[in-house]
C-alpha cells in the first residue's frame, strides 16, 4: 500500500515509518516539525531509512494532500496531557477539529483506510475493575477529551468505502530517535541511570497500562493490513492484559533492570487517573497481532540503549525529549506564535 502517515516526526512516527517500510508498504509523512531538534540516538541498521516528509501544519491541510494514498495512518496531534492542559483550547483546535480535519480531507481525496492512535486515558479513572472498548469513557484531560471527541466524530464518516479502525494506545515506552523522557517507563528508566534512585512524587498506587512502542507500531500494521471487514468502525485497545501495573510496581521492575537502584515512595497524589484495562480483543479479533513485550524486558533494553550512547543528564533534561519543554522554548525564541503556528522569519 502507499501510506501516509501524519507525525513521523513524533515518537511512534519516528519507529513505525521503517516499520512499514520493512513490511513493504510504500511510505510518506507529514509532520508540523515541532521535535526535530531531538535525536536520542542513530540506528542505520535497524533504521535504515526516514521517509519524505511535508511539513505542514495539520490544521492547514487539504485533499490535495491525501491524493493518491491508500492509507492514512494519524499520530500527529499536541501528545500527552501536561501539553493538552498547557493550553486546552489550542489542543481542542489541533487534536479534535485538526483530527476530524485530516479524516474528512482523506475521504475526500479517496483513501481507503484511516487509522487513528487513541489511547486508554479515555477511561480516565476506574475502580479496579478491567475496562474494555465497551466501558463507559471517563476522560479527565483536555488531551483525552478530545481522544474521545474524535473518536465520536471520525466513527460518523466509515462506510463501505472509508474504512474507520480506532487504537486505544496504552501508555507507551520503548525507544525511539525522537525519543520521550515525559512517559513514565522511559522516565524512571533514565532516573535510574543517571541518579541511581526513583524519588517517586506519590505512592505510586494509581493503575497504568503499558506497551512497547514496536507493539503499537505492530498493531498500526496489523490494522492497515487486515480485511476492512474486521476492522471497519472498531475499537482496539493497544497492549496485553498482563501489562497492568501501578505505577510502584513500575518502579520496582526497573530498578530491577538498573542493579544499585533505590525507590522511595511519597505522600497519595491528587491525581485521580487510574485504570486497568482488558487487551483481550485485540488478541482476538485483530488479525496478526500478538503483543511480544513485557515492561521487564523494556526496563533492561533501555538501560542496554543508555549503555551504549553513555546516555547522560543533559541529554535527559533536552528539551526536545520532553514535549512541553519543547514547545515552550519555541514560543519564547518566537519561533511558533501563541497559537503553535510557526512564526515567519
Amino acid at each position: 500500500m502507499k501510506i501516509l502517515i501524519t507525525g513521523t516526526e513524533g515518537y511512534i512516527g519516528a519507529r513505525l515509518a521503517p516499520w512499514l517500510k520493512a513490511a513493504g508498504h510504500e511510505v510518506r509523512g507529514l509532520d508540523t516539525g515541532f521535535y526535530r531538534d531531538g535525536c536520542l540516538y542513530l540506528d542505520p541498521i535497524g533504521l535504515p531509512d526516514c521517509p519524505e516528509t511535508v511539513y505542514k501544519d495539520l490544521r492547514t491541510v487539504t485533499p490535495a494532500d491525501f491524493a493518491g494514498f491508500d492509507t492514512v495512518i494519524h499520530l500527529a496531534e499536541l501528545s500527552n496531557d501536561p501539553l493538552g492542559q498547557n493550553r486546552p483550547e489550542i489542543t481542542f483546535k489541533i487534536n479534535h477539529e485538526g483530527s476530524l480535519r485530516i479524516a474528512k480531507a482523506a475521504k475526500e481525496a479517496g483513501v481507503r483506510r484511516f487509522v487513528y492512535a487513541s489511547s486508554c486515558s479515555v477511561y480516565g479513572l476506574g475502580t479496579g475493575e478491567f475496562l474494555d472498548e465497551t466501558s463507559a469513557v471517563n476522560p479527565q484531560t483536555a488531551y483525552a477529551q478530545c481522544k474521545v471527541f474524535v473518536e465520536r466524530d471520525v466513527a460518523l464518516l466509515a462506510d463501505d468505502r472509508f474504512s474507520v479502525t480506532f487504537l486505544r494506545n496504552a501508555t507507551v515506552y520503548g525507544p525511539s530517535p525522537r525519543m520521550r523522557f515525559d512517559i513514565v517507563l522511559n522516565d524512571l528508566s533514565a532516573l535510574a541511570w543517571i541518579k541511581q534512585k526513583i524519588a517517586m512524587v506519590s505512592d505510586g498506587s494509581p493503575w497504568r497500562p503499558i506497551v512497547h512502542i514496536e507493539d503499537v507500531c505492530e498493531a498500526m500494521r496489523c490494522a492497515a493490513e487486515a480485511p476492512a471487514d474486521a476492522v471497519n468502525g472498531q475499537v482496539f485497545n493497544v497492549g496485553a492484559t498482563p501489562e497492568n501495573y501501578r505505577i510502584r510496581e513500575i518502579a520496582a521492575l526497573v530498578s530491577n533492570a538498573f542493579p544499585g537502584c533505590e525507590v522511595s515512595a511519597g505522600p497519595p497524589s491528587q491525581d485521580n487517573r487510574s485504570y486497568r484495562v482488558s487487551f483481550d480483543k485485540i488478541a482476538a479479533k485483530l488479525p496478526g497481532f500478538k503483543a511480544k513485550w513485557t515492561a521487564q524486558e523494556g526496563a533492561h533494553e533501555l538501560r542496554r540503549l543508555f549503555e551504549r550512547i553513555e546516555f547522560d543528564q543533559a541529554t535527559y533534561e533536552f528539551r526536545a525529549f520532553t514535549r512541553l519543554k519543547q514547545l515552550k522554548y519555541l514560543q519564547r525564541t518566537k519561533q511558533i506564535d501563541d497559537d503553535l503556528f510557526w512564526s515567519a522569519r
